[in-house]
């Protein structure tokens, strides 16, 4: 079917959703066409979602792409099963001239067309994928897997529609010479992309933090070259497998997305970085190879989201139990395993005033530590909060972490009936003392998974400069607060803007300092070292194409 006799279908279907999309990310209200409750797919989605998966098991993943010159994998879930799915392994030299082939037809289809040929929607079956590469809990897994990564990706598609149409395609240029005749000319401007695109996935949220880059790019004219991490391909793999049926069907060359898996130690995400043909990379990751990207890739406009320390400030509370209950589940949700997930409470060592009294911070510690427990004290809910450790080292940061200080929370080991062989453990909470001014504290780094700290800080004053100190060596993704003083507030605030950190204040409901909504909230902010880059504004996009300009007398 040729791409001419598609549009009119393609606007008549996606342009009001488009639309839809281009008016949230304007207004920054609540707004989402993708159901994050599995029984909106339908009573048989479920079971044919997990058919699906259970099918692809065991099989070779096939994606029928060029430079094919090999089959690998090795997945094992998190929770126990090995996936036992092999991957074409490609040729660079071959498939990378074979995606630039496709780029210039994608690119002349113009903003709208591009915007409009979008992923189908396999919501249940991506769940299971993503729940066995990843660890989270089913439900976790289909929200955050499926219908919250296809938002973010829908909204990197407006960001890219809006700001290639900032400028018009063509233009009369008219310039009064008095008597003379005018100057004319007649312009064209085209949005030109950069080239290849290579998106680098994560571990933990192989196609939420995925989507964003991949749709900025391809909606920008780009090809994508995928290369998953290791332990979590099967989610990017369906994604590039469905992107491609969608080209091929829309009438472009499906080469535009690929696939490049790595074979055992192999290392490609390095190789291929480098290489000419790569103009834009996104990556997800350790703070190490994310500055190995920044420093190393140069041919190549560099998007990074590495590590940081999120910290919340307790200074006071109107609703003591809300707080607690609220900080508990952010505590715990996924096992810590989220780029958001609060690490240091930052608690004045004299105490706080709340609803219910002054605390002393050994009472807030030991509260916060029983809110915590009681969250998860029954294994099933705990299993579905805490999903499972989704690798080795995870379990030994968190082993480890209860020997640098005082535990106000023991972790526990849960069973999991399921799935047996799946690690899970409930969160660690470590007290320890700002104090003691130990420049290479542990609070001062990243402890990836379910360990929190909580610091004892001289007063709320000093809260603020660890804050500062925190967010502007480390970074931060997220940063939480709580006080009931106007004054204090506003302080906290300033921090927040003068260091560039996205700031949560007084939780006490159903949202939290972990969770980030599309269309409305910045995921990062791309001021901080936590990530140069922010999801999704139009910085994010913008440098992913470029405007060429046509002169022509009139």
């Amino acid at each position: 079917m040729a791409a001419e006799l598609t549009l009119s279908q393609l606007t008549e279907k996606h342009r009001p959703t488009l639309d839809q999309a281009l008016a949230a990310i304007r207004s920054r209200a609540y707004w989402s066409p993708h159901p994050e409750h599995p029984k909106a797919y339908g009573e048989t989605a479920p079971a044919e979602g997990l058919a699906a998966f259970e099918a692809v098991r065991g099989t070779r993943f096939d994606l029928d792409q060029p430079g094919t010159d090999g089959w690998t994998g090795g997945e094992v879930s998190p929770y126990g099963p090995e996936l036992g799915v092999e991957y074409p392994h490609a040729d660079a030299d071959v498939l990378l001239p074979a995606m630039k082939a496709g780029i210039a037809a994608w690119r002349d289809a113009g903003p709208e067309t591009r915007a409009l040929v979008s992923i189908s929607a396999r919501t249940h079956e991506f769940a299971h994928a993503v729940m066995h590469t990843s660890g989270q809990a089913f439900m976790m897994a289909f929200q955050a897997g499926g219908p919250h990564a296809q938002d973010r990706g829908l909204e990197a598609v407006a960001y890219a529609y809006e700001e290639q149409t900032r400028v018009p395609g063509q233009a009369d240029w008219s310039k009064p010479q008095g008597k003379r005749d005018p100057l004319e000319l007649g312009k064209t401007f085209t949005a030109v992309p950069r080239g290849i695109a290579l998106v680098i996935g994560c571990n933990t949220f192989p196609t939420w933090n995925g989507y964003p880059g991949l749709f900025a790019s391809l909606a920008t004219g780009n090809a994508v070259l995928v290369k998953p991490h290791p332990r979590a391909v099967l989610p990017l793999a369906l994604t590039v497998k469905v992107a491609r049926e969608v080209l091929a069907e829309a009438g472009f060359d499906p080469n535009l997305v690929a696939l490049a898996v790595e074979r055992p130690g192999e290392g490609i995400a390095k190789t291929l970085a480098v290489r000419p043909e790569i103009k834009l990379i996104d990556y997800t990751g350790s703070t190490e190879f994310g500055d190995w990207l920044e420093a190393n890739a140069r041919q190549a406009q560099v998007y990074t989201e590495k590590a940081g320390v999120n910290t919340v400030v307790v200074d006071s509370t109107s609703d003591y139990k809300g707080m607690l209950s609220n900080l508990a589940f952010s505590l715990s949700l996924y096992s810590g395993q989220m780029c958001t997930t609060p690490q240091n409470l930052l608690i004045p060592r004299e105490g706080i005033e709340t609803d219910a009294g002054h605390k002393s911070y050994d009472e807030v510690v030991a509260d916060l530590a029983a809110s915590v427990g009681g969250l998860l004290g029954d294994d099933a809910r705990a299993n579905a909060l805490l999903g499972a450790l989704v690798n080795p080292d995870v379990k030994a940061r968190l082993e480890a972490a209860a020997g640098l200080g005082e535990v106000a929370l023991a972790s526990r080991e849960v069973a999991n009936p399921e799935f047996p062989d799946a690690v899970v453990r409930t969160p660690v909470i470590v007290k320890l003392d700002a104090g003691k001014q130990d420049p290479e504290a542990a609070y001062l780094s990243e402890c990836f998974g379910p360990v929190s700290f909580a610091v004892a800080v001289d007063s709320t004053a000093d809260a603020l400069e660890l804050l500062r100190r925190t967010v502007r060596e480390k970074g931060a993704m997220t940063v939480g607060a709580y006080t009931t003083s106007a004054d204090t507030e506003r302080a906290i605030e300033e921090v927040c803007l003068e260091e560039s950190a996205q700031l949560s204040l007084n939780l006490t409901g159903g949202v939290y300092v972990n969770q980030t909504a599309a269309f409305s909230d910045f995921h990062g902010s791309g001021g901080n070292p936590a990530a140069n880059a922010a999801l999704c504004d139009g910085a994010f996009v913008s440098n992913r194409f470029r405007v060429v300009e046509v002169r022509r007398q009139a």
